[in-house]
């Protein structure tokens, strides 16, 4: 699996954090969830893949089980 890329963040001094995919805006974060993310990802070997987690934008695993359900099939 690729790892993602394209996005970006902006940590502003209110304590906000801003995450862009692409440059269209993804998510916000405040406060003590902001002070996590900017933990986790300076910390990170990866920054991409822990801001396509906050934001929800990644594979989850479970596209070939929902491809092969019966309900999805032709």
């Amino acid at each position: 699996m690729p790892s993602p890329q394209g996005f970006h963040y902006e940590a502003h001094t209110n304590g906000t954090v801003h995450i862009t995919h692409h440059h269209r805006p993804a998510t916000t974060l405040h406060g003590p969830r902001a002070a996590q993310f900017l933990a986790e990802v300076e910390s990170s070997s990866d920054p991409q893949l822990v801001m396509a987690r906050w934001t929800g934008n990644y594979k989850r695993g479970n596209e070939r089980t929902a491809r092969n359900h019966p309900r999805n099939r032709r």
